[in-house]
C-alpha cells in the first residue's frame, strides 16, 4: 500500500514532540495498551471494536451512546469479552474531558462524525471515523485542518484500500493492463420496494432524542430513523451515494492521478419509494474529470439479477473491461476475447469487510509518524464526490468544481450549499 505525504517522525515541533514522548512511553513499556472509546455504540461501531479489542494493543477504556440500550450492550461485551469495565457516558464531551484516551473510535451516524472528531483531536486522540467524513463539504476540511494542527492521525473507514483484492485490482490498473481509461462507472443495484409510511412515535425509553438529532434539525422520532435507518434521511445523511457510494468514489480517487472532478451534474429522485424517508430511490451522476468520465447509478428497486456484478465500478480500458467488486473479487474481460483474469476477495469474518488491516495501519501510524492509508484528506475527498453530486442534485444543475481550492466555481447559491445551519447550540466547524 503506499502511504501519501509521509512525515518526518523526529521533529523539533510540540506537536511532534507530543507524538514522540507517546512512542518513547510505548517503547520503554512494550505492555502499555493505548486507552480506547468507542462512540456510537450500535451495529457498525461494535464491528470497528472487535478489532480494536482483538489487536492486543489497546485497552478499552470507555463507551458512549446516546442509547442506553446499545450502551449497556456494549459495556457488557467489553467486560465479557475483555475483564475489564469500560467506563458509560451519553455525552462524548464528558467522555474525551474525563478519560482522555488516545484512540478514539468515532462510529456516530454521519452528520455527527465532524464535530466529534474534531472535538477528539483537539483532546489529543487519535481517531478512526466513519465514511463519509461528514454531512457537506465544508465539514471535511475543517476536520483536515484540526488532525493537521493537533498532528494527530485520523484514519476514515474506507478499508478497501487494505482489501487484498482491492489491491491486486488496483495494481492491474495501474500497470497498464487494461490500457488506457476513458471512462468508470460506479453503481450500487440492490432490491428493494415502495415500502410504506411508518407514522412518528414516542421517543423511547432511555434514548435522549435531542442529542441523537445535535446539529442537525430535531425532527421527531421515528424507528425508520433509528437504529440504522438514518441515512435513508437527508437531514442526517445523503443516501446511497454517501454510504456506499463513498466506497467506489474511493476506488476512482485511488487510481487516479487527479484530486477531484471538474465538473459534476446529476438526475434522480423518489420515483417509487412511498415511504417517509427522504433521499432519492434513483440517482445517476456525472463527474468529469480532466482524463475520463466517471459515472455514478443507484436505485432501491429492480436488482441487477440479470447483470454480472450489482455492486462496484466498471474501469473501461482500451485493453478490456475491469470490475472491481466486493464479494465477487475483481474480473478482467479482455476485448480479444481471451480468458476472463478472476481474484477472489480475501474478506475479514463475520462483516465480510478488512476492518482488521485498517485498525493495523491506525496503530502503525501513531507508532511511526505516518500519515494512514486512509488519512483524512483522503476520506474528504472521496466523500466529496459524493456530496458534489447530491449538492448537484439538490440545486437542480451542474457545478465546475475546483478540486484545488476547493470551492464551485461561478456560482454563489451552489457554494453556500458546501455548508449548511447548524442547530444551537452547536456551532458549525472552522477550516
Amino acid at each position: 500500500m503506499l502511504l501519501t505525504n509521509r512525515r518526518t517522525f523526529l521533529k523539533t515541533t510540540a506537536a511532534g514532540t507530543v507524538a514522540l514522548t507517546s512512542l518513547s512511553e510505548l517503547t520503554a513499556n512494550p505492555d502499555k495498551k493505548y486507552k480506547t472509546a468507542l462512540i456510537g455504540c450500535g451495529w457498525w461501531g461494535n464491528n470497528i471494536l472487535k478489532y480494536a479489542m482483538e489487536c492486543g494493543e489497546c485497552k478499552i477504556v470507555a463507551v458512549c451512546d446516546v442509547d442506553q440500550r446499545f450502551l449497556d450492550q456494549t459495556a457488557e461485551r467489553v467486560e465479557k469479552e475483555m475483564g475489564n469495565q469500560p467506563k458509560k457516558y451519553g455525552d462524548f464531551r464528558e467522555l474525551l474531558d474525563k478519560e482522555k484516551p488516545d484512540i478514539v473510535i468515532n462510529a456516530t451516524p454521519d452528520h455527527w462524525h465532524p464535530l466529534i472528531t474534531i472535538a477528539a483531536v483537539d483532546s489529543g486522540a487519535h481517531v478512526y471515523v466513519e465514511k463519509p467524513v461528514g454531512h457537506t463539504i465544508n465539514e471535511g476540511k475543517a476536520m483536515i485542518a484540526a488532525a493537521r494542527r493537533n498532528d494527530r492521525v485520523v484514519q476514515v473507514g474506507t478499508h478497501r484500500r487494505v482489501s487484498p483484492h482491492n489491491m491486486s485490482g488496483m495494481e492491474f490498473l495501474k500497470s497498464g493492463k487494461a490500457g488506457k481509461i476513458g471512462m468508470v462507472r460506479a453503481f450500487v443495484h440492490y432490491g428493494g420496494g415502495p415500502g410504506e409510511v411508518v407514522p412518528d412515535s414516542e421517543v423511547p425509553e432511555g434514548l435522549d432524542w435531542n442529542m441523537w438529532c445535535g446539529p442537525a434539525p430535531l425532527n421527531p422520532f421515528n424507528k425508520l430513523m433509528h437504529p440504522k435507518g438514518f441515512r435513508n434521511f437527508l437531514d442526517y445523511a445523503n443516501g446511497q451515494i454517501a454510504d456506499w457510494g463513498v466506497h467506489w468514489m474511493d476506488q476512482i480517487l485511488w487510481w487516479t492521478e487527479e484530486k477531484g472532478p471538474r465538473n459534476v451534474s446529476s438526475t434522480g429522485g423518489r420515483f417509487i419509494k412511498e415511504d417517509n424517508t427522504t433521499t432519492p430511490d434513483t440517482q445517476v451522476a456525472t463527474l468529469q474529470f480532466e482524463d475520463f468520465t466517471a459515472t455514478w447509478e443507484h436505485r432501491y428497486y429492480a436488482a441487477n439479477h440479470n447483470e454480472k456484478h450489482n455492486i462496484g465500478c466498471y474501469f473501461y480500458g482500451t485493453k478490456g473491461v475491469f470490475h472491481m467488486g466486493w464479494l465477487d473479487g475483481w474480473n478482467f474481460y479482455p476485448v480479444n476475447g481471451d480468458p476472463v483474469i478472476h481474484e477472489d476477495p480475501k474478506l475479514d469474518e463475520p462483516d465480510q469487510q478488512n476492518i482488521r488491516g485498517l485498525w493495523t495501519n491506525l496503530l502503525d501510524c501513531i507508532k511511526s509518524g505516518d500519515r494512514p492509508v486512509c488519512d483524512i484528506e483522503i476520506g474528504h475527498r472521496s466523500t466529496n464526490m459524493s456530496l458534489l453530486a447530491m449538492l448537484s442534485l439538490k440545486h437542480g444543475k451542474s457545478v465546475d468544481w475546483d478540486p484545488d481550492k476547493e470551492i464551485i466555481l461561478g456560482d454563489d447559491e451552489a457554494n453556500k450549499l458546501l455548508q449548511r445551519e447548524y442547530r444551537s447550540p452547536w456551532k458549525y466547524p472552522e477550516a
